[in-house]
């Protein structure tokens, strides 16, 4: 199940991970960071190589989802329905 949280950038471009979001994590350990357009993927740096085949088809989904949401094809619904739907996932 996805889990979604808000989080915003300082003026020295530092951001903070929420701590519910920060299970496995361990202060000073390396993170990864992919840009693909506008979408920011985090990664554990253990788990970089491991996955990077996953992680960039999922990069390429997104961003074909996003495509699909500026051409209006989207489904719009307020946020407590979003976060309702992505439970049942």
């Amino acid at each position: 199940m996805a889990n979604i949280n808000i989080t915003k950038m300082s003026s020295k471009g530092q951001v903070v991970i929420p701590q519910d979001m920060r299970e496995g994590l361990s202060e000073g350990e390396k993170l990864v960071i992919i840009k693909n357009g506008q979408q920011l993927i985090l990664k554990k740096m253990d788990d970089f190589d491991k996955n990077l085949e996953e992680d960039l088809e999922f990069a390429k989904k997104t961003e074909e989802a996003w495509k699909e949401i500026d051409s209006g094809k989207g489904i719009g619904m307020e946020f407590d329905d979003f976060i309702k739907e992505m439970k049942k996932w």
